[in-house]
């Protein structure tokens, strides 16, 4: 069996459709095409992918129902193509289960670039073999969080099995959601600015100095937002996810 990872490229264009499958290709993947939803739709069950693009303008269904249809079964990177610029269009395509969006035209390098990050995340841990079950601070945050435990108000994450699981429930995180709140339980009550959490689903270093755009914040706050309903937690009353007011977010105290 081949170890390669596999793609999947959702788009009706079939020069851009080649495009993406040559940047894929270049990066290592094993890609599959679909020039429709319903097609995209199918071969993701079949495929299991690990990174689709999706294109959002489709003949049969738009991009923002396929997304939400994968969904329900996958918890591949989904970047968005789309040759819209409105900002109500980039949020309902993070709130529909997109991980990132690029606009058209685009550059095959930045494309190559945003999922070799995306790919990169599930490696910024120690290797599973070194997670110790158990290790959790007093107050709720993780001792060591190189060993990807984390235990704070009923809330359990693994970063070696990719699970989270609150009040004895597993939940349904995208890959996206996991690593925003795997980035707050590592930094406890510290505050992580919108910034720092968008250059770290880029795996870039917190302290580079990378220009992030307000879309770029504003892509972080959605995300945070489809975590919050997930979880059941409360803005006003926080049981894990803090807001700072004009800054970013931090892990809620811990239960007394």
């Amino acid at each position: 069996m081949s170890d390669a990872r596999v793609g999947l490229v959702i788009e009706d264009d079939h020069d851009i459709r080649e495009l993406v499958r040559t940047v894929l290709s270049q990066a290592g993947f094993d890609v599959s095409v679909a020039s429709s939803g319903a097609e995209g739709v199918l071969v993701a069950k079949t495929l299991n992918p690990d990174v689709i693009t999706l294109d959002l303008g489709l003949p049969d269904i738009d991009g923002f129902e396929v997304s939400r249809q994968i969904r329900e079964f996958s918890d591949a990177y989904i970047v968005m193509l789309t040759a819209r610029t409105e900002e109500l269009d980039t949020l309902i395509g993070l709130e529909s289960g997109a991980d990132d969006y690029l606009t058209k035209p685009f550059r095959p390098r930045e494309l190559r670039a945003r999922i070799a990050a995306m790919m990169r995340r599930p490696r910024s841990v120690a290797d599973p073999a070194d997670a110790m079950p158990g290790d959790a601070a007093a107050d709720g945050g993780a001792a060591h969080p190189e060993r990807g435990n984390f235990s704070h108000n009923g809330l359990e994450l693994s970063y070696a099995s990719r699970t989270v699981v609150v009040d004895g429930k597993e939940m349904n995180l995208t890959r996206t959601e996991f690593e925003l709140l795997h980035a707050l339980l590592e930094a406890g009550r510290t505050v992580r600015t919108k910034s720092d959490l968008v250059r770290r689903l880029r795996d870039e270093d917190y302290d580079v100095g990378s220009y992030i755009s307000e879309a770029d914040e504003r892509s972080v706050e959605v995300h945070m937002g489809n975590l919050r309903k997930k979880l059941g937690d409360s803005p006003q009353k926080p049981r894990w996810l803090q807001t700072v007011r004009g800054v970013g977010y931090r892990l809620a105290p811990g239960e007394h």
